[in-house]
C-alpha cells in the first residue's frame, strides 16, 4: 500500500463484439479523493470500472495502478458452498490462520495471512459495525438476502489493503439503515474511492464528480449538486454555442449566395458591352479569360469559406452531448377513481413473522405513500398482497380501482417475447407506429424495440417495464412500485419522478432513495417499524 494512491487511464479504449467502440481515448487520473463516476445507462460505467480494477484488459492503451485494488460488482453472487468469509473475500487468509493456529509452519499459510493475525476478530467487529448481527464468518453464504450479501462484500473490502476501492452501484440492495452505514464506512475509508452511483445521497458525499459520455470522461470537483448546477450550465452554453454557430453559416451563406447574385450580373453585364464593343477578338479573349480567371478565384475564397463556417458548426456540435433525453409521456386519464382505493381489514401477511404479519390499511383517492422500513420486514410482499399476486393468510383484501404492478427483478409476463410485444401486451389496442414511439422516447430505439429481455441492460429492462406499467390498458389508476429507481440512471430517474409528479392516481411506492422520494411529492409513509406498521408524515 502506497501513500498516494492512483489510478490512470492512458488513451484507453474498448470495442465491442459487433467491433464498435464502446468509448475511446479515455485519459484520466483518479486520486486519494472520493470520487464518483456518472454517466447515463449503456455508456460503458461498469466496463470502464472493471478496466481500473484491472478485471479486463482494454482494447487499446493501459490502465496503472498505484497498488491492489478492490472491486465490487453490481449484484454480489454466492458461489455453491461458499461461506461468509469467501464472501467477504477472506475465505483464504481466514483458513490458513487456522492451519496456523493448529500447527502449520507452510510458508504459503503465512503468505496467504500476513500481519493479519487478529483478522477473525476485525471481520466479526465489522459485520457487527454493518449491523449483520448474528452472521458470522462460517455461516453459509446462501443464508444471506441481497442487502446482507452487499454489507458483508463492503466488510470485506473496508477490511482489504487496497490501495483502492471500487464500488459499482453499492447502494442498490440497501435499505435506509444499510445506505447511511455505507456513507459513514466511505467517509472514513482512508485510500482511493470511485463509486459508480446514481444515489445522489451518496453522490454528495464525493469530492469529484467523473461524468463518461459520448464526449469522453469530464472531470467536475466538488460533490453531485456542484456538479449538476455546473454540468447544467455547460450543456446550456455549448448548445447556445451551437445556436450561434448555425445562425453565424446561415448569415455567411446568405451572403455568399448574394455575391456569387452579383458577379453573374456583373459578368453578363460584360458579356453585353463586349458584344456592342469595336475591339479586336484577342483583346476580348484576354478580357474573358481575366473574367473567368476572378470567377474561379471567387469560387474558390467561397469554397474555403463555407468549409470554414461547416467546421466552426463541427466543432460546436462535438461539445453537445448528442444523447436523447429520457422521456415518459403521461398515462392516460382513467377518470376518477373511487374514494376508497384498497382496503385491508385484519390481513395476516404470508412470509412475514412478528407484529409486522398483520396490518389494517386504508388507501385513499390520490394518496402518494412511501413504504419505508428495513429490507425483510414485508414492503415488498404487501405489494404483492394488493396486486392479487400472493394471497393473504388471513383477513380482507379489496381493491377497488385498475392497478399496475413493479416489482424488484422487473418480471414482465412475456418473458422470451421483445420489447415491442411486452409494450403491446400492456396496450393491446394502441398502434405500432405509437408504441415504437413510446420506446424512442425511453431510448430504446428500433433495434432495442426487436430485442428479447435477455439482451436488454439492466436500466433498459427496468424502463422497458415501467412503460408497461404505465401504459397498461385499462389506465391504472393505482401504481405498486417496489423500488423503481434501483437500475435508472440520473436522467432517467429524472424522467420518472417528472412523470410521477404528474400522476394522477394513487400511488404506493417502496423506496429507500430519499431523494427520489421527495422529488416525487409523497404526501405520506407507511413504515414498517419494530412494533409493525405504522403512518407517518412524509
Amino acid at each position: 500500500m502506497t501513500t498516494t494512491p492512483f489510478m490512470t487511464l492512458e488513451r484507453v479504449s474498448w470495442q465491442l463484439p459487433d467491433g464498435r467502440l464502446l468509448f475511446s481515448d479515455l485519459d484520466e487520473t483518479f486520486d486519494a479523493r472520493r470520487t464518483g463516476l456518472v454517466g447515463r445507462n449503456g455508456v460503458g460505467k461498469s466496463v470502464l470500472a472493471r478496466l481500473l480494477a484491472g478485471r479486463l484488459a482494454p482494447a487499446r492503451g493501459r490502465c496503472l495502478r498505484s497498488g491492489p485494488v478492490a472491486w465490487l460488482p453490481q449484484q454480489i453472487d454466492v458461489a455453491p458452498g461458499a461461506s461468509v468469509a469467501d464472501l467477504a473475500g477472506l475465505g483464504d487468509a481466514l483458513a490458513a490462520l487456522q492451519r496456523i493456529e493448529q500447527g502449520s509452519s507452510d510458508v504459503a499459510d503465512f503468505e496467504a495471512l500476513g500481519e493479519r493475525w487478529q483478522l477473525r476478530e476485525h471481520l466479526q467487529a465489522e459485520l457487527e459495525r454493518m449491523q449483520l448481527h448474528g452472521v458470522s464468518a462460517a455461516m453459509p453464504a446462501c443464508r444471506l438476502s441481497g442487502g446482507q450479501r452487499m454489507r458483508v462484500a463492503l466488510a470485506g473490502a473496508f477490511l482489504s489493503d487496497a490501495d483502492f476501492l471500487v464500488l459499482d452501484e453499492p447502494s442498490n440492495h440497501l435499505d435506509a439503515a444499510g445506505r447511511q452505514l455505507l456513507r459513514e464506512q466511505l467517509r472514513r475509508w482512508p485510500r482511493g474511492l470511485l463509486v459508480v452511483s446514481h444515489d445522489r445521497e451518496l453522490l454528495g458525499d464525493m469530492q469529484r464528480i467523473v461524468e463518461l459520455s459520448a464526449l469522453g470522461l469530464r472531470s467536475h470537483g466538488g460533490n453531485y449538486d456542484f456538479y449538476a448546477a455546473r454540468s447544467s450550465e455547460e450543456r446550456r452554453l455549448a448548445a447556445d454555442t451551437l445556436q450561434q454557430r448555425r445562425h453565424e453559416r446561415r448569415q455567411g451563406e446568405r451572403a455568399l449566395r448574394e455575391q456569387q447574385e452579383q458577379r453573374e450580373r456583373r459578368a453578363t453585364r460584360g458579356d453585353r458591352q463586349a458584344a456592342h464593343a469595336n475591339q479586336a477578338p484577342i483583346l476580348l479573349g484576354r478580357q474573358k479569360q481575366r473574367a473567368q480567371a476572378s470567377a474561379g478565384k471567387a469560387q474558390l475564397q467561397q469554397q474555403q469559406q463555407r468549409a470554414r463556417l461547416d467546421e466552426q458548426v463541427r466543432q460546436a456540435a462535438a461539445q453537445v452531448d448528442a444523447a436523447a433525453p429520457v422521456v415518459l409521456l403521461p398515462a392516460v386519464d382513467a377518470g376518477p377513481a373511487p374514494a376508497r382505493v384498497a382496503v385491508l381489514q385484519d390481513v395476516v401477511l404470508p412470509f412475514v413473522d412478528g407484529p409486522l404479519a398483520r396490518i389494517d390499511l386504508l388507501l385513499g383517492r390520490g394518496e402518494r405513500l412511501a413504504l419505508t422500513g428495513r429490507n425483510g420486514s414485508g414492503k415488498s410482499v404487501l405489494l404483492q398482497v394488493l396486486a392479487g399476486r400472493l394471497p393473504a393468510r388471513g383477513g380482507r383484501v379489496q381493491v377497488n380501482a385498475p392497478h399496475a404492478w413493479l416489482d424488484q427483478h422487473l418480471s414482465l409476463p412475456l418473458p422470451q417475447a421483445t420489447a415491442l410485444e411486452q409494450l403491446r401486451h400492456a396496450g393491446p389496442s394502441t398502434g405500432e407506429a405509437e408504441l415504437r414511439t413510446r420506446l424512442a422516447l425511453l431510448g430504446l430505439d428500433a433495434g432495442h424495440a426487436g430485442q428479447p429481455l435477455a439482451a436488454l441492460s439492466g436500466g433498459e429492462r427496468m424502463k422497458l417495464a415501467l412503460a408497461c406499467a404505465l401504459y397498461v390498458q385499462p389506465p391504472a389508476q393505482l401504481l405498486l412500485l417496489d423500488e423503481p429507481a434501483n437500475h435508472l440512471d440520473l436522467e432517467a430517474m429524472q424522467a420518472l419522478e417528472a412523470m410521477l409528479r404528474q400522476w394522477p392516481g394513487t400511488l404506493l411506492v417502496a423506496a429507500h432513495d430519499e431523494a427520489f422520494l421527495h422529488g416525487i411529492g409523497i404526501t405520506g409513509r407507511l413504515h414498517a417499524g419494530a412494533g409493525g406498521w405504522c403512518r407517518l408524515p412524509p
